[in-house]
């Protein structure tokens, strides 16, 4: 076992004996000092502490003897001590013991698919395992990635700060927070995510015939589209600073008919119909005629500006202008911050987890962190908790999950056996 600063003894053994004095049975006494490197704690329950906890109650002679199967099955991919020079290949070195054990013990079940690591583990008897898993978690833990690495900057911006930053070369038609104040050029607020999104496809596709618009959303990754539409929405809604020709009075009358799909006032209530309220009229006068004339493909929309004389157009257009926009119902992606928070719950502070059953995550290999969220999420690994945590993970999330793991300190514990008295 790893060993203890002498200047630490005093405290340790203070703590060692108010947890003698708890009424604890086989418990494992998870002890942090502050300054005092590699100690630690947990505190398991007494079902599961003469089974998947025996790894912590390694003795010494135990970890030598998982040395020598560690030399023998397991070194080759993962290192002599623990620490992988294989791309994909995961550190164990410092690893937690009982999650360590655990995990062995699903490859060799086939709980866990993967055929290199079944067969690695097929013949070990149980005893072995235990004794290779306390070997790897008192092992010294890898170094963290470099800030300064080659990886530097690899991870994507989050969602919300790469449509912010997406949405600057937009700005010079579009206006500041997507409120117009060019005629012709149409506000982007109040718009959901799934109309914009489709509203680029159009321009892509031709459906919309516009070749600046064309030229921009084909070049314009999928990506970005999706942290374009999520900027807009959830932008201050506010009414294109352009002016309005026609007779509001008379759009009004005119609007009833427009109302059930474009809604109250133009608030669409439906995902897939655009809202008009606050729009830019010379746009939405353009935008109809265009539906009119067949230059926009879409065979409802051309049915029902085919019934519209101009001057109807021109009084809806500065009927809808006249209203305020509303923002519609968007759900705000968490931050890496508070990703992290989420994960250091089960995980640890900085992914230096406590439980000798959950993993660390600090200095672990990046790519290796990236496959294993991956496969939460796809479903080549089964766990509720952590399939229910990774499903909303953009691949930006997952990118800057694992950077920023992959640059933490690792630290390692010791997992003291604490008798009942």
């Amino acid at each position: 076992m790893a060993t203890m600063p002498i200047g630490c003894r005093g405290q340790f053994e203070r703590a060692v004996g108010q947890l003698r004095r708890r009424p604890l049975r086989r418990a494992v006494a998870a002890l942090v000092l502050l300054g005092c490197a590699p100690l630690v704690v947990a505190q398991p329950s007494r079902s599961s502490a003469a089974d998947d906890l025996r790894p912590a109650y390694a003795t010494p002679s135990d970890i030598a003897e998982g040395k020598r199967v560690a030399d023998g099955m397991c070194a080759k991919c993962h290192g002599a001590t623990g620490i992988s020079a294989t791309r994909g290949v995961p550190h164990l070195a410092g690893q937690r013991p009982s999650y360590l054990y655990a995990k062995i013990k699903a490859y060799q079940s086939g709980a866990r698919d993967d055929h290199a690591m079944e067969s690695a583990v097929k013949f070990l008897n149980d005893d072995a395992l235990v004794k290779v898993a306390a070997y790897y978690a008192n092992q010294e833990p890898s170094a963290p990635l470099p800030a300064d690495s080659a990886t530097k900057g690899a991870a994507p911006l989050d969602a919300l700060a790469a449509g912010k930053a997406a949405a600057e070369a937009c700005a010079g038609c579009h206006g500041d927070a997507g409120v117009s104040a060019t005629p012709g050029t149409p506000s982007l607020v109040g718009f959901d995510e799934k109309y914009f999104a489709g509203a680029m496809n159009a321009y892509r596709s031709g459906q919309r015939k516009h070749e600046l618009m064309k030229s921009i959303a084909t070049s314009t990754s999928d990506a970005d589209v999706r942290n374009l539409a999520l900027h807009y929405a959830l932008q201050k809604p506010a009414p294109a600073q352009t002016p309005a020709k026609g007779n509001a009075a008379r759009g009004k009358a005119a609007s009833a008919a427009c109302a059930g799909c474009h809604g109250e006032q133009g608030v669409s209530s439906n995902p897939a119909n655009p809202s008009l309220a606050g729009q830019d009229a010379e746009y939405f006068a353009a935008a109809m005629r265009a539906y009119k004339d067949g230059t926009r493909s879409e065979e409802t929309m051309k049915l029902v500006a085919g019934q519209v004389a101009d001057s109807v157009i021109a009084d809806l257009a500065a009927y809808y202008a006249g209203h305020q926009p509303r923002q519609p119902k968007v759900v705000k992606p968490l931050t890496l911050e508070q990703w992290v928070q989420r994960c250091d719950r089960c995980h640890g502070l900085n992914g230096n987890s406590t439980d000798p059953r959950a993993p660390a995550l600090a200095a672990q290999r990046l790519e290796y962190l990236q496959k294993a969220m991956q496969a939460y999420q796809g479903g080549e690994r089964r766990n509720s908790v952590m399939a229910a945590m990774s499903g909303s993970l953009t691949n930006a999330d997952v990118a800057n999950l694992a950077a920023y793991y992959a640059r933490q300190k690792a630290r390692s514990f010791v997992f003291v056996m604490v008798p009942n008295k």
